[in-house]
């Protein structure tokens, strides 16, 4: 019997020059993100897209994240009653990850890997950590304490020092599933291309399918 491929896809419905607007504000974004398992540089960071505010659009990054800037027609999962042995393979050079059961291909999700300065490193690794409401020790944002006014969104708390009157949030990082190091997978945003510290960030429903799948020691190869 054929199995039925179950994807994940959006693709608004709309008039063509409405679609061409909608092009070129992605564009826009790619052009301006700069993000990574936590914020990096100067500019403004994309790894907390919708952190303090609702997301008014049907999201795949969950609670935190804005959905990624280019639409998801490669995400797919269909493992649901699938048996067998998980194993994960992370390809950079197509920004995909590939989840297995027994061998069997039973998931795609697009992904963003570390960026040219802070490369996701390739080799063979095992899940040592699962952490569904994990977040950064060292990435986030200062907010003002009386107001609630985000006033850095570039945070890195291990240089630089929480102003007078102002606190720091952590970058959330959900269903976080560690495999070398301070290196994970994780639900995050997806400008378009390689833009992490070093973590691999998911679409949300897909980190969600892959943590429920996933067990400590399961094999993750990147390549």
């Amino acid at each position: 019997m054929t199995r039925r491929r179950l994807k994940y896809t959006f693709r608004p419905k709309m008039k063509a020059s409405i679609l061409s607007a909608t092009l070129l504000t992605a564009t826009g974004l790619i052009s301006l993100a700069l993000s990574s398992c936590g914020p990096s540089g100067n500019a403004q960071s994309d790894y907390l897209r919708g952190l303090g505010g609702p997301i008014h659009q049907q999201a795949s990054g969950g609670p935190y994240h804005s959905p990624p800037a280019i639409p998801d027609d490669i995400s797919y999962w269909d493992g649901d009653g699938v048996t067998g042995a998980p194993l994960i393979k992370i390809n950079r050079s197509q920004q995909k990850a590939y989840f297995y059961k027994g061998g069997q291909l039973v998931g795609i999700s697009k992904i963003s890997s570390g960026n040219e300065d802070h490369s996701t490193p390739p080799g063979t690794y095992k899940i040592t950590e699962k952490d569904k409401d994990h977040k950064s020790s060292a990435y986030g944002v200062f907010k003002d304490k009386a107001t609630g006014q985000t006033i850095n969104d570039n945070v890195d708390i291990r240089v630089d020092k929480t102003p007078p009157g102002a606190i720091f949030y952590a970058a959330p990082m959900p269903n976080f599933m560690r495999f070398a190091g301070g290196i994970g997978m994780h639900t995050g945003y997806l400008p378009g291309y390689a833009a992490s510290h070093g973590c691999i960030r998911m679409p949300h429903h897909m980190s969600t399918k892959f943590f429920e799948n996933v067990e400590l020691g399961t094999p993750v190869v990147v390549e």
